[in-house]
């Protein structure tokens, strides 16, 4: 199939880079600007120091440019390409591919930034210029063994990625795979930074992505308007109020990050004033705030004359928001260029690997108080919570009913994640062993069956209203369109299903994936989405009330799985309480904890605990799964009893007993016929 037709009168046109260019250049100028006034470049070499000299000093932010300015170009016309731009007949539209194939030349140009990047980073580590320290041997040594490099290379390893899917890309679904693969590329740099190295490393990297996601789909987003900005009125008013909308909570998280990062970084309220990196994050404040401004004019003002016809409002306050905009990713990158103020430093041991010093002895008390909020996966779990109260709200006032046994076990299940992931568990999990475990038990046992049961993507689909234009699919179609797709309907087929949410376990923990977990953030960020959504997906076959991709097994075939899950679950607590050799030992004795039982009788006990406690889930679960086969077989009965009851009155059949009778004489008339 060949790529959509071309564009023809009135349609998006990809046109408006004249805007683009000019925020690039205010970009570069903020950060010129910047750094020569915070000392973050000086070519100056002191005597008897290693010196980069003055083409790595000055190259170096440039190249951090370039890969954000082409992170986020090539996000943002992925983005308008998948949500702000219309579809013809299930493709990209002509604007939608025009913005795919863009995307796919700037991703290239991101991958090759990176790599500039990388080269120009070992020069400055090492002191040297550029010429005499780029060698295959010691860019090969970077990656392998700093953090930076691997970090570098990974986005670099990405953005091709996103080059080869934006080439083969002639659908939505192509386009938004390489759209989550440009927003994945863009997180490896931030858990090395200034973040990465602070005390409290859980809650600055957290905040660090929930404050550079938001803002980068934020002004890529308007960068995709600005560059089709020659469109159909009607089209681009619509593209607008979708941005709109995205824009607003992009804006409410960057601001609620924003501020955590600063508290983060600076050790008191005077370095706000006091150091050039505190008023460069106030700078940067004031830009987002006035782009905010900006934002909030465009709902307010100029969407309304849009819909009317004139553009020309529209374009004004989308050149100065992107002006603006450009100047806040120079600052940004300025601020990176510069030492963030020191406190006071700690030299204890636990506080290097846990992030946070050793917490007291283990008790309730210390359970109930000692929260570890992670403001990532409390802003996650909120959002989680008040999209389905939203839901039931619109239900409500629409006169529907929705069951209140459904909504409780959602919030409980919202609750028991919070709980998990931000309270007192969350900061004894990487000390005991044990805690762990119970960690692990809540997200992949607990939390998905009450989540599960709230059935959300039905209410969904009763909540969402359907797009009354075909060509502008809204949220209800995307849902729709995912609950139905090859992947749901593969991740849904029973053993797969089991062998996900049962086979992980086993590898997480017998292999250097759990160590990993507990030393870096990244992969503790997804060994919790992984166990929440493989224990979603194995109950969402189980249990599930939700619309499905392929019919659900039988009550007795879902009473087997569960039987297969908990008998599997119950081999992986003894197996860990009869392992010979510590799990994550490397991890456990090097922590300087002072209370509590060894790690070998700590790792005994978590082994327990997944083999006794994790059974009560379960055997919830085969009550569950026992009910529903009785209510289906009562549904039967029913349905029995009426065809009776129509029969014996003369009525019409039923319609599965007339298709019944319809085999039967299609089976008697082949017998009396003739044999051939």
């Amino acid at each position: 199939m060949g790529p959509p037709a071309q564009p023809g009168p009135g349609a998006l046109t990809v046109r408006r880079w004249p805007v683009a260019v000019a925020g690039l250049g205010v970009a570069a100028a903020t950060m010129l600007v910047l750094l020569a006034y915070g000392g973050g470049v000086d070519d100056r070499a002191l005597p008897g120091l290693p010196d980069p000299g003055p083409f790595t000093e000055w190259m170096l932010p440039v190249a951090r440019l370039g890969t954000q300015v082409f992170a986020v170009a090539t996000i943002g016309l992925l983005l308008g390409a998948t949500v702000l731009a219309p579809r013809r007949e299930g493709l990209l539209s002509p604007v939608g591919y025009r913005q795919v194939r863009a995307a796919r030349w700037l991703a290239l140009a991101w991958a090759v930034s990176s790599v500039a990047l990388l080269c120009l980073t070992i020069s400055d580590l090492l002191g040297r210029p550029v010429g005499e320290t780029v060698s295959r041997t010691s860019i090969l040594t970077f990656i392998s063994s700093v953090d930076l490099g691997r970090a570098l290379a990974a986005s670099a390893l990405l953005a091709v990625a996103v080059f080869s899917a934006c080439t083969l890309a002639l659908r939505p679904a192509g386009a938004l795979t390489a759209l989550v693969l440009a927003l994945l590329a863009v997180t490896p740099a931030i858990f090395t930074g200034h973040a990465a190295s602070a005390d409290n490393h859980q809650l600055a990297v957290s905040s660090q992505l929930l404050h550079v996601v938001p803002v980068t789909l934020w002004v890529g987003g308007l960068l995709a308007l600005a560059t089709v900005a020659r469109a159909d009125t009607e089209d681009l008013a619509r593209a607008v109020a979708r941005f709109s909308t995205l824009a607003a909570w992009c804006l409410a998280a960057v601001g609620a990050s924003g501020v955590l990062s600063a508290a983060v970084r600076l050790p008191s309220w005077g370095d706000l004033l006091g150091t050039w990196y505190g008023q460069f994050v106030l700078i940067k404040v004031e830009l987002l705030a006035f782009a905010g401004w900006a934002g909030w004019q465009h709902r307010r003002a100029t969407l309304p004359r849009l819909r009317a016809g004139d553009r020309r409002a529209f374009l004004r306050v989308a050149a100065v928001e992107l002006l603006v905009l450009g100047a806040a990713i120079g600052a940004a990158v300025a601020l990176s260029r510069t030492p963030a103020p020191v406190g006071p430093e700690s030299e204890d041991v636990a506080t290097s690997l846990l992030g946070f010093s050793m917490p007291p002895a283990l008790s309730i008390g210390t359970l109930a108080t000692r929260w570890l909020v992670d403001p990532l996966l409390l802003a996650a779990v909120l959002a989680l919570a008040g999209t389905y109260l939203a839901g039931v709200r619109r239900l409500t006032r629409r006169g529907d009913t929705w069951p209140a046994s459904r909504t409780a076990a959602f919030l409980v299940g919202c609750a028991v994640i919070a709980v998990a992931t931000c309270g007192g568990i969350a900061r004894y999990a990487p000390v005991l062993f044990s805690v762990h475990m119970v960690e692990h038990l809540l997200l992949a046992m607990v939390a998905p069956v009450l989540l599960v049961l709230g059935a959300p993507v039905t209410l969904g689909l009763r909540a969402l209203p359907a797009a009354t234009d075909p060509t502008w699919p809204g949220p209800r179609e995307w849902l729709l369109s995912a609950v139905h797709s090859r992947t749901a309907r593969l991740l849904t087929q029973p053993l797969v299903a089991l062998g996900v949410y049962v086979v992980s376990m086993y590898a997480f923990y017998f292999t250097d994936l759990f160590e990993l977990a507990l030393r870096s953030h990244a992969a503790h960020l997804l060994m919790v989405a992984h166990f929440l959504l493989a224990g979603y997906l194995f109950f969402w076959v189980v249990v599930g009330i939700d619309p499905a991709p392929r019919s659900r097994p039988s009550p007795f075939v879902r009473m087997v799985l569960v039987l297969i899950s908990m008998v599997l679950h119950g081999f992986l607590g003894l197996a860990i309480m009869q392992a010979s050799d510590l799990i994550a030992g490397n991890w456990f004795t090097a922590l300087p904890r002072s209370w509590g039982p060894t790690p070998a009788d700590d790792q005994y006990v978590a082994g327990g605990i997944a083999w006794s406690f994790g059974e009560l889930p379960t055997v919830l679960v085969v009550g569950a799964v026992f009910r529903q086969w009785i209510r289906a077989d009562k549904r039967e009965q029913r349905r029995v009893d009426r065809a009776a009851d129509r029969a014996e009155a003369g009525g019409p059949p039923d319609a599965h007993d007339a298709y019944n009778e319809w085999l039967a004489k299609v089976a008697a008339d082949e017998r009396r016929s003739p044999t051939k």
